[in-house]
């Protein structure tokens, strides 16, 4: 379905083909296109056609331009048509024609924004996946409102999504987290461990939380009979404690995953095996200096990959591979990944195994989440995963909010590094772009309680009566509503939707500036009524498809 503004454009390029085809140019379809103007004075739309058909047609693009312009057909779409510059055609559509996007919202409400242009593809994205060896930090914050936003907005557009969790709990960083339990567990028993404390352990404080809870799970085990074989059984129980406070969290943040896939039931399905037996009769595995490899070369990637070391352990990469033979095979159209700043080095090699696997390289698509930084006031929040100090995302959503947190991360791309400004966030005011947003929609909220509260009679809904600078630009905020959906889906890109919304916003606070609403005759009231509800319900479902809630008072 075609949004408002996607009609109008399609009945543009129709009719500029037409005139073309009326002058002895046929074919020329594909030379049309008409966008929305970079610049405001340039019209609602913009055609460059004239410029892009100059060396076909053998006319002057500024002629031409003017010849089109002065030709255009009367219709009940585009009311103006201006020759421009050196041979654009700046298009101004129809006020009530425009208007009637105000309607089409009130009717479809929720439904307003949705398109098909996912063609019911099925998608899996995994995302945040941290190890469960520690808590939740602030860069999971970001990739899971990324992924879960993304995951909403693609549903929104026609795709069928599923969440999906990659718990690493079948490697040896759970059995060094074993360690580290068996340590603080020493501890306890009066032994000094932090004098000779291993570099390689896990050092924080959180993993003596862990070592008491399992004391108190098990009273009646003696500390002197654990060894270094019990490091195993320790991380696992560590890795379900840390697993079940992931899921807290996350869910406290407005996150919930159709799935929980351990790499145990890889392992246990022996599928890192068969993933390596693959590959080997397909031809793209070699013995060298006592390893196995995967000629990774031969499908782009910088270097031939370990798979088996000399010992005969599997490296990480290969129940990675295993893992996503396995989403492939459960019929995914798309598989999308969202992976921490320090996988970069991951993209080739798994590309490349993908490919080799025989499934198609081009929809795995893999989406490096970009650093954060905390800034507290004018200073740096210095974090250190090693040493054991890091800001769990749990005491951010607590000192800044879970809206807040989420439209902070989600209002840049997500690849892009940036700083988490911890006192803007905490701020109440303009200056903070959520609640900006949020504020125009508590604003339209209590003029349309108000309203409610007056026992004067409605008039019929004349939607001509708006016809305003500020009341049009409104209308075409909301006819791009669903353009902004149907790209943000298509292009994996969620921050395009605060962008809009702060826009929507801003027009609207501009219009509440300059015009009256309920003291107005009572035509021109109805009309305004009905153009800010139309605004309150797109606010509500794009700031819903960021998991962002619109208070109605604040």
């Amino acid at each position: 379905m075609l949004s408002r503004m996607g009609e109008a454009q399609a009945h543009i390029a129709q009719t500029l083909d037409r005139m073309l085809q009326d002058k002895g140019f046929a074919e020329l379809a594909s030379y049309i296109s008409v966008e929305r103007p970079t610049e405001e004075g340039h019209g609602d739309l913009t055609s460059n056609v004239a410029l892009k058909v100059a060396r076909i047609t053998k006319i002057v693009p500024k002629a031409l331009a003017a010849e089109l312009a002065e030709s255009w057909p009367h219709d009940g779409i585009v009311e103006h048509v201006e020759a421009a510059g050196a041979g654009f055609l700046n298009f101004t559509l129809h006020t009530r024609w425009l208007a009637e996007v105000i309607n089409y919202v009130r009717v479809n409400r929720e439904r307003y924004g949705a398109s098909d242009v996912g063609h019911s593809a099925k998608v899996l994205i995994e995302f945040v996946s941290a190890n469960p060896v520690g808590p939740m930090v602030i860069v999971n914050g970001r990739a899971a409102a990324v992924g879960d936003s993304m995951a909403r907005i693609m549903n929104k557009a026609g795709y069928v999504v599923h969440r999906e969790f990659y718990v690493n709990d079948g490697g040896n960083q759970v059995i060094t987290l074993g360690h580290a339990i068996w340590l603080r567990l020493r501890e306890m028993a009066g032994e000094d461990v932090e004098s000779t404390w291993p570099e390689n352990v896990y050092p924080g404080a959180y993993v003596k939380d862990v070592a008491e809870q399992w004391r108190g799970d098990h009273p009646e085990v003696p500390l002197a009979q654990l060894d270094e074989q019990s490091w195993e059984l320790l991380g696992d129980y560590g890795a379900r404690v840390f697993q079940k406070q992931h899921e807290i969290v996350l869910r406290q943040f407005g996150v919930e995953f159709d799935r929980w896939y351990h790499e145990k039931e890889l392992r246990e399905a022996h599928a890192p095996e068969a993933v390596i037996e693959r590959l080997d009769r397909l031809g793209y595995m070699m013995n060298s200096e006592g390893a196995r490899w995967f000629l990774s070369e031969q499908f782009g990637d910088d270097k031939n990959r370990v798979m088996v070391k000399s010992d005969g352990t599997m490296t990480y990469f290969v129940p990675d591979a295993a893992y996503h033979a396995d989403k492939f095979d459960r019929g995914y159209q798309y598989v999308i990944d969202l992976l921490g700043p320090d996988h970069h080095g991951y993209v080739g090699r798994m590309r490349a195994v993908v490919e080799a696997l025989g499934y198609p390289p081009e929809r795995l698509e893999i989406l490096i989440i970009g650093l954060v930084r905390l800034l507290n006031g004018n200073e740096l929040v210095r974090m250190s995963k090693r040493k054991g100090s890091f800001v769990p995302l749990e005491d951010l959503i607590a000192e800044a909010g879970v809206d807040q947190a989420r439209y902070f991360f989600l209002e840049r791309a997500p690849e892009t590094p940036m700083d988490f400004d911890l006192d803007l966030a905490k701020l109440r005011d303009a200056k903070n772009p959520v609640y900006y947003i949020q504020y125009a929609g508590a604003r339209i909220h209590g003029i349309l309680r108000q309203w409610q509260n007056d026992p004067e009679g409605a008039v019929p809904v004349d939607l001509g009566l708006l016809h305003m600078p500020l009341e049009r630009s409104l209308m075409i905020l909301l006819s791009r509503f669903p353009d902004v959906i149907a790209r943000a889906a298509l292009d994996r890109a969620p921050q395009y939707v605060p962008r809009y919304l702060t826009d929507l916003a801003s027009a609207f606070h501009g219009f509440y500036r300059e015009h009256r609403i309920l003291d107005e005759e009572p035509g021109l009231r109805q009309a305004r009524l009905a153009l800010i509800e139309a605004v309150l319900i797109v606010l509500t479902s794009g700031l819903d498809l960021l998991g962002i809630s619109l208070p109605e008072r604040m």
